[in-house]
Formats: C-alpha cells, structure tokens, sequence
C-alpha cells in the first residue's frame, strides 16, 4: 500500500491488518511507516515498512519485488499516495504541476505497471486505486490536484476495459474531503489557504471502511460518502447548475497568511 504514513493510507493499513491481512506499507517517512509496522505487529498483525517514493519508478518495482521476497505473493495494490495544491490557476506554478502528475498519476501509473504482471502469474489480484470525488467532477481552486485525479479516472477505467473477463479486478474509491492532514500539506505547498463551507466531510476511518468493503467484495467504483456519487451524474445532466453548486458547497480562498 503507498501513501500509508497518515491519512487514509494508515486506517486503511490498520483496518486490514485487523482482518487478517498482512500489510506492506509503503511512503517516503521511514520513521512514520516502522511506527505503524510496530503498531500492527503489536497487535497480532503482520506488516514490513519499506521507504518508497512512488515517483521513481524503481523505488515503486522494489517494493513490489519486496513483497514478493518476503511473502511470496502479492494479492492487491493499493495506489493512495498522493497530495494536493490549491488557490487559483495563476498560483499553480510549472513545478507544482510537475510534481503533482510526478506523484498523484505517475504513481499510480508505476503502482500498476510493477503489480499486474504479477497479478496476471498468479492469475488473480485487485488493484485498489485512491483517488478523489474531484477526479470526477472538478471544484474550485483545486485545478490542478482534480486534473491529475482525473487522469487516475481514465487510467482505472481504461485497465479494468482491458481486464474485463479475467481474475484480475480494478476499482476506484472516490472520496469527498477528509479529515487528514491533506489539507495541511497542500497549504504548505501552494502558500494558499481554502475552507470548505457547507461541503461534506468524511473521516479516514469511513474511507477505509469502504476500501476494506470493496476487498471482501470487489466493485468498480466506490463513493465512501453516498450521496456523492450522484454528482457525476448532475454535471452530466446539468452542468451550469453544477458550476454554481460547486461554488455553493464548495472551498474558497485566500493566501496563507502564515
């Protein structure tokens, strides 16, 4: 599992160790990572740490190469490394765009490629892709964070295409804003600041819930949050009343002042 630090990624390790799965959990932040492997180790779980950038490919194949040296199999992938930036377009400079395709899509993209020829050996394994409700339907003054989300959409969507028919399942989770340290984050890398107003909010936990639902039983798309998945389907259907809910409920913003 990448991005398993914090957030998402960590319920998501914990909620899995407990029913048995054994967990390798990877990130950039050792430290955090052999804390939670220690954690579900504590508890009667199994888990191995190993320091991952998902944007360096040969970082993303070693890990999956590890799990497979350590345990002899691999059954899911779990693609949640990510992270965002806010403020207007004119904020987003050529560097944050870089990064953001480097980490939230060519991530996922090196995540897939490294495990579905393993997957295709074993002749199973589900590949378990965390990306946004944005990825969906865009929101203010997260462009380019919703841009790389989307690109996540066409990638599950085009692989589970290519695999309809065999053992190997692909499915999106698509949740609406977290109770993270997400946001934190992408303060710090934009030096913008957005509040969400009367938006939905869900906490890591519900969204590990649903991945762990969607393991027991695989579907192609997952909306932690019910409601949300109507959305898609309002912008299709109106997509000038859409806009103006979006800017309704959704964030708006103003430069950090820190």
């Amino acid at each position: 599992m990448t991005g398993a630090s914090a957030g998402i990624g960590r319920a998501t390790a914990l909620a899995l160790a407990r029913g048995g799965a054994v967990v390798v959990l990877a990130a950039r932040r050792l430290d955090r990572l052999q804390a939670l492997a220690d954690t579900i180790t504590a508890a009667g779980g199994r888990a191995l740490a190993v320091r991952t950038d998902v944007a360096v490919e040969d970082d993303v194949r070693a890990l999956v190469g590890r799990a497979v040296a350590e345990y002899g199999r691999l059954d899911m992938m779990v693609c949640n490394a990510g992270f965002g930036v806010e403020g207007p377009i004119e904020a987003h400079t050529t560097e944050m765009m870089r990064r953001l395709l480097e980490v939230n899509y060519m991530g996922t993209f090196f995540a897939a490629r490294a495990a579905l020829p393993i997957f295709r050996q074993a002749g199973h394994g589900h590949l378990i892709v965390v990306s946004s409700i944005v990825g969906r339907r865009g929101a203010p003054y997260v462009s380019g964070y919703a841009a790389t989300k989307a690109a996540q959409v066409g990638l599950i969507e085009s692989l589970r295409a290519e695999l309809a028919g065999t053992p190997i399942l692909v499915s999106g989770i698509y949740p609406v804003s977290t109770e993270t340290e997400f946001s934190d984050v992408m303060r710090a890398a934009s030096q913008w600041e957005t509040h969400a107003t009367n938006g939905p909010h869900q906490s890591a936990e519900i969204v590990a819930k649903a991945i762990v639902r969607c393991v027991r039983r695989p579907r192609p798309d997952v909306y932690p949050h019910a409601g949300s998945r109507l959305l898609p389907l309002l912008s299709w259907m109106a997509p000038r009343w859409t806009d103006r809910f979006m800017q309704r409920f959704g964030r708006t913003p103003r430069r950090d002042a820190r």
